[in-house]
Formats: structure tokens, C-alpha cells, sequence
């Protein structure tokens, strides 16, 4: 596996495996991501992507025949201690998935429900901080009269910038992201890429996508996976430009995938 040292990461995976079951999706995986840049996830369908990036808010635990082993360390911590608070953790790894899932409440309730569950009631608070992360998510500007109507009543687009304001209104350490674009069109699409750009002077921000083209134009680095292992990891522009791995290169070039 050719990779690049990364200093001073904010996660660090060690010799990772993930079984569904008696089937091994995950083998062995070493890779560790730097704080405020994007990186992205690419490889063919069922090559682990998703399984890896959800290794680290440990969303695989609610699948019953799942079972890890090695370690995810944030911010030098290993996540899969059984000390971890698992509501803590997924405060500081926030999640935004493929199709966009508002809850069904208003655009201010969606924003500020996690503070909520905190136990936060500061009305002052919470109204800066609807307003400041509708903002970061570029979202203001449309919605800042409609507040309290139904999140439900939104675009596709606009709902996954909803689902994003809402994921930074805890300010977490790491935002992850799994196809967020891929049920959208693409203006919206588009909209979402400027955002992840954005986002990156706050946030870590992990990506998993199908579109070698987005990957090419949101992320930092990036790292190939195929059948569950990580073929190649590094600067997005040296992967995608000269790959050292042969196998990397095909993939790219669209030789198989």
C-alpha cells in the first residue's frame, strides 16, 4: 500500500478489520487524516467505503453481526474503548448522508436539535445560532423568513445544506460525509461542492463518493480502496496525476469500477 505521512492527525486508524458476520468488508486498515482539510474516499461500489466512514462514529454498532478490530484514535483516543460515550462521540463526528433527512419539524428546530438534546434552552443563544450556521451552510439567505415552517417543504438541495447546519450547529471536531450529492442535481450539486470548500477552515471533513470528478475538486487528499483495502493515500493532485499504484491508475483512468 503506498500512503502518506500525515502530522499531527486528528484520526488515526491502526490495522483496522470490520466483519459483518463471518464476512471481512475491512482488512487491515492503516490510514490517518489531517485536521481542517477534506479528504475523500474513493473505489468501486462495495469496496468498504461507506463501512470505513462509518467506522468512525461508530455507526456500524447498530448492526447486530458486526464486530471490530484495531483502533480508531481521535484526537489520540481509541473510540472503540469501552469507556467511549457513544452520544459524545457522534457530537464530535458528525454525520451527513446520502439523502438528505430532515426531521420532521420546522427549519429552526432541525437546526438547533442537538443543543437541544444538550439541554441547551438559551433562546439568545439559539436563535445566533440558527442564523450563524444556516449561514455557513449558505442557506440563510433562502430561508431566514420561513423559519418555522417544515424542513419537509424544502428542496432536495436545501435540505441537505439543512442537514449540514445542522450537523456544524455542535461544532463538531470531524464532519463525515457519505455521497452527500449523489441524489442531487446538479446546480444543487454544485452549491453543496462551493460548501465543502467553505467548510474546511472549521472542519475536518471525510467524504466517501462514486464521482472521481468531485473528488478531484473538493478534496486535499485522497485514498483508494478495493475489496476492503486501502490500495493507495495521499495528495488528491499526486493521485490523480501520477498515481504510484498500477491498479490506482486503472481505476482512475477508468479501466474497471
Amino acid at each position: 500500500m503506498n500512503s502518506i505521512k500525515i502530522d499531527n492527525p486528528i484520526i488515526e486508524v491502526e490495522n483496522l478489520c470490520f466483519f459483518y458476520g463471518d464476512s471481512q468488508a475491512i482488512h487491515g486498515v492503516d490510514i490517518s487524516f489531517p485536521e481542517k482539510q477534506v479528504t475523500a474516499l474513493i473505489g468501486p461500489s462495495g469496496c468498504g467505503k461507506s463501512t470505513l466512514l462509518r467506522c468512525f462514529n461508530r455507526m456500524n454498532d447498530l448492526i447486530d453481526i458486526s464486530r471490530v478490530e484495531g483502533k480508531v484514535l481521535l484526537s489520540g483516543q481509541n473510540i472503540y474503548d469501552r469507556s467511549t460515550d457513544i452520544i459524545e462521540l457522534r457530537r464530535e463526528v458528525g454525520m451527513v448522508f446520502q439523502k438528505p433527512n430532515p426531521f420532521p419539524k420546522s427549519i429552526y428546530e432541525n437546526v438547533i436539535y442537538g443543543l437541544r438534546i444538550a439541554g441547551e434552552n438559551d433562546h439568545k443563544l439559539l436563535d445566533e445560532r440558527v442564523e450563524s450556521c444556516l449561514k455557513g451552510a449558505a442557506l440563510w439567505d433562502e430561508v431566514k423568513d420561513r423559519l418555522q415552517d417544515s424542513a419537509l417543504g424544502l428542496s432536495g438541495g436545501q435540505m441537505q445544506r439543512l442537514c449540514i447546519a445542522r450537523a456544524i450547529a455542535v461544532n463538531p471536531k470531524v464532519i463525515l460525509m457519505d455521497e452527500p450529492c449523489s441524489a442531487l442535481d446538479p446546480k444543487s450539486t454544485a452549491r453543496v461542492e462551493e460548501l465543502i470548500s467553505e467548510l474546511r477552515k472549521d472542519f475536518t471533513i471525510i467524504i466517501v463518493t462514486h464521482n472521481m470528478q468531485q473528488a478531484a475538486r473538493v478534496s486535499d487528499f485522497t485514498a483508494f480502496l478495493f475489496e476492503g483495502s486501502l490500495i493507495e493515500y495521499g495528495l488528491t493532485d499526486q493521485i490523480f496525476v501520477k498515481p504510484r499504484n498500477k491498479q490506482t491508475e486503472d481505476y482512475i483512468t477508468g479501466r474497471f469500477g
